[in-house]
């Protein structure tokens, strides 16, 4: 076969993978349908129905040379054949080798994580293939159909992502707005102060001379600028309400192109039950209900693995077998409950109930005791609320054995981390003998969130809102140590209280007077924290930027967002922020009124210059810098690096390599051949991991050699701390 010819094959297997899913999906959920139907009368069309989606896929495989799954086809299509003619060979053994055969293909198809795994949430109408090649083609019709269009999923991604960029123009529109607004009111302390002087200048006019000419142009001047900026004002606050709306209609529509009903990530969620359940021995019936609610495709992409892992606990941990059901006055088939409801129009509501024994709450303390999460003596004082909190640790399961299905730890702990990442949060409700419910509330969109911007450490940082649960102020007075921690009293219990700007490894502000000081009370249920911040500066909805190499996990930062102002403000992670708080030494928050300077004043701060062609790479490395204390300043590229260089002063010299006009290999050559900078010292941070390359960054005089996909800002930080 030819090369053109292998390349064709090959995009047709991908598009024949894309049909296929559906007519597995259409076997695996008929399947599923005929055990639970004890109407015989339901049973030749749902037989009929798989019948056509097996012989469908059969001519599919036939088409693209897939022999295996034509021949499983022809199997399946035999027995279904068999059900037609008599419904008496409809038995349980039967059903159970068509489910065998189902996953067989679906191995053969897809690979063998594809039969434990439902399938990923995709547009109905969007095949998967354009999207996962290398190079993704534009989108294409291929319905027949005037009403509907088949469109590569990357092509909508990216029309969404555009859109959420006019999210920062509407953003700016407003902040210029505002500082229009702010600009107009000087004209009001301008005139009153001119009515304190108006009897003077009457003076000065019956006088006459230069000074009266002067005031008597000033003020009508004044009152002309004043005019000019009024008509800016208003039509700044026009521009922004039509900009707005505009915005706000094109990123809703947007949003609408990849919003799909959970039905997309939950059909397989019934095979998945039953083929569990057979697993363990036990029996069981899953009830989804909500599956016609609208989410965006990122969130279920996102919560796919997560409700797997919330379904196979319940499966494992929480239901009880037939028998002990039973004995326990229990019908023998349980019942798992997952429920999809919207919330305020702006978020939605996973749940999963379970029927079963409930959270046992003593093998919970035992296993974090001996996992040496908690002394014997602190679980002993757990209240109801902070026992089940524990179930989401790393590491604590209350199975006795590891197997394929449960006992490592992880599954809940990744439900977690999953839920508080997408900006949503967790709740877990259990009564014994009765049974347990998880609910994970999230945001219907990923591009926007509302968030709480705080100032600490004369930094802005931005806390999502769905984690706050309330912003307070407290006085000295209010504040008590226990255990050697500070605590706040909050609704009658004692909450550990932090410095955010000490739990950041930031230096305090310069002392500020004040009779309260503002605080965050991040954490749900028993794990909850008191923030101190140096002030709360407002609310408002942000545009999420997601961190990229080489800072794909930065601790405490969950990504970053630019204000109105074009400044960007990191976005913490409150599970960080919580780990964190609770990890460091007792914190000491000294009262605001003798707080002292830090003992790095902005005058003796290394200097540093970054140099980095890409927007992105560039703000979030000055953000990382400034946060440690450095005064930073950037360049574009070599030349502008260069250029700074020779006229101003600076410690050290953090540089890309691949950048235009000079890269980072010549600027450190300029650096060393130039008598004032050659001693400066050059950190090369790169993408360019070969062993040439490094030789190449030492033989030009670089201090350091940092590469990108290897790099965490302690790297960075620990290089700059030895050279500088």
């Amino acid at each position: 076969m030819s090369p053109g010819d292998e390349e064709f094959l090959r995009q047709l297997r991908a598009t024949f993978r894309v049909e296929a899913a559906e007519h597995l999906q259409a076997i695996a959920s008929g399947l599923v349908s005929l055990e639970k139907s004890g109407d015989a009368g339901d049973r030749p069309a749902i037989v009929e129905t798989v019948f056509r989606a097996a012989h469908s896929l059969k001519g599919a495989a036939r088409a693209v040379d897939f022999n295996e799954i034509e021949t499983l086809c022809q199997s399946l299509e035999s027995l279904f054949a068999l059900w037609k003619r008599d419904l008496a060979t409809l038995t349980t053994s039967s059903l159970d080798a068509a489910h065998l055969a189902h996953d067989r293909m679906a191995e053969a198809i897809n690979g063998p994580a594809a039969r434990a795994a439902p399938p990923a949430p995709t547009p109905a109408a969007a095949p998967l293939s354009p999207a996962r090649s290398a190079t993704p083609p534009a989108p294409v019709v291929v319905s027949a159909d005037p009403e509907t269009v088949r469109v590569a999923v990357r092509a909508l991604d990216d029309r969404l992502l555009e859109a959420e960029e006019l999210l920062s123009a509407k953003i700016a529109g407003a902040q210029r707005a505002a500082e229009l607004d702010a600009l107009s009111e000087t004209f009001d302390d301008w005139r009153q102060e001119w009515s304190h002087v108006q009897a003077e200048v009457r003076a000065l006019r019956r006088g006459g001379g230069a000074l009266a000419e002067f005031l008597e142009w000033n003020h009508e001047w004044l009152r002309a600028l004043e005019s000019r900026v009024m008509h800016l004002r208003r039509g700044a606050e026009q521009d922004r309400l039509a900009v707005g709306k505009l915005v706000d209609d094109l990123l809703a529509n947007s949003k609408k192109l990849l919003m799909l009903p959970v039905a997309t990530l939950t059909a397989g969620f019934p095979k998945l039950a039953r083929d569990l359940t057979r697993e363990l021995g036990k029996d069981a019936e899953l009830v989804i209900r909500g599956e016609d609610v609208q989410v965006d495709k990122r969130i279920l992409e996102e919560m796919k693995d997560p409700l797997v892992h919330v379904l196979r606990n319940a499966i494992d941990h929480g239901l009880e077998d037939p028998e002990t059901r039973r004995r326990a006055g229990k019908p023998p088939r349980a019942t798992i409950t997952l429920a999809v409801t919207p919330v305020n129009g702006s978020h939605v509501e996973f749940s999963v109930s379970d029927d079963g024994a409930g959270i046992d709450r003593a093998a919970v303390k035992a296993q974090a005791v001996a996992r040496g999460l908690l002394t014997p003596e602190a679980a002993a004082q757990l209240d109801d609320a902070a026992v089940l909190a524990l179930v989401f640790e790393t590491d604590l399961s209350t199975s006795a054995m590891i197997t394929q299905v449960s006992g490592r730890g992880l599954g809940l702990a990744i439900v977690r981390e999953k839920t508080e990442k997408l900006g949503g949060r967790l709740g877990l409700d259990s009564t014994p003998g009765v049974g347990t419910t998880l609910h994970m509330t999230l945001p219907l969109t990923l591009a926007t969130f509302r968030g709480v911007l705080v100032e600490a450490a004369r930094r802005t940082f931005v806390v999502p809102t769905a984690q706050v649960e309330r912003v307070t102020r407290f006085r000295s007075a209010d504040v008590r140590t226990v255990e050697g921690r500070e605590t706040l009293s909050h609704n009658g219990r004692a909450l550990a209280l932090a410095s955010l700007a000490q739990v950041l490894d930031l230096p305090p502000a310069p002392a500020v007077r004040t009779d309260s000081t503002p605080a965050l009370i991040l954490g749900t249920g028993a794990d909850r924290i008191a923030f101190a911040v140096d002030a709360v500066i407002d609310e408002r909805e942000v545009l999420v930027k997601r961190l990229t190499k080489p800072l794909v996990r930065v601790r405490n930062i969950a990504g970053a967002t630019v204000l109105g102002d074009g400044a960007v403000a990191p976005i913490l992670s409150v599970t960080d922020l919580l780990r964190s708080a609770r990890r460091a030494p007792a914190l000491r928050l000294v009262p605001r009124a003798t707080q002292t300077a830090p003992a790095t004043s902005p005058s003796t701060a290394k200097r540093v210059l970054v140099a980095e062609d890409s927007i992105t790479s560039r703000m979030l490395l000055k953000g990382i810098l400034e946060s440690a204390g450095y005064d930073v300043k950037t360049a574009v590229d070599g030349i502008d690096a260069f250029t700074q260089l020779r006229s101003g002063q600076f410690d050290v010299l953090v540089s890309d390599v691949e950048m235009p006009r000079l890269n980072g290999f010549d600027l450190t050559s300029r650096v060393r051949a130039d008598a004032a900078l050659r001693e400066l010292p050059v950190v090369l941070v790169t993408a360019l991991a070969s062993r040439e390359d490094r030789e190449r960054g030492i033989e030009v005089g670089a201090n350091a050699y940092l590469v990108k996909s290897n790099l965490d800002q302690s790297n960075l930080l620990e290089a700059l701390q030895r050279l500088a």
